[in-house]
């Protein structure tokens, strides 16, 4: 079974940072490409950032330079590194796990406000 544990959300200013992690199933992480999605309030979920199992990396145009995705395959966890975070980055992040399948988190919420 595939169990996905979101941390690391809060309110942060403006020009914040913030880190997400994701703690994963051991037997799925060396398998499965990793990602964020984020949903805000009255849109639809969407991409942030996605990893592969040999690091390949992808962005959303909107968080391009400002977030980092990174994993730790020894530790079976996936980071999301925010910074220069702006009150449009404010929604509820999840984690989610792929191959073949989606698996989601429970979320985690990321205000960014002054």
């Amino acid at each position: 079974q595939v169990q996905l544990v979101e941390s690391g959300g809060g309110l942060v200013q403006p020009g914040g940072s913030l880190r997400l992690s994701c703690a994963t199933s051991g037997n799925i992480f060396s398998i499965y490409t990793m990602g964020w999605y984020r949903q805000a309030p009255g849109k639809q979920r969407e991409l942030v950032a996605i990893i592969t199992t040999v690091g390949g990396r992808n962005y959303a145009d909107s968080v391009k330079g400002r977030f980092t995705i990174a994993r730790d395959n020894a530790k079976n966890i996936v980071y999301l590194q925010m910074d220069s975070l702006k009150p449009e980055d404010t929604a509820v992040y999840y984690c989610n796990a792929f191959r073949g399948k989606h698996y989601w988190g429970q979320g985690t919420q990321v205000t960014v406000s002054s």
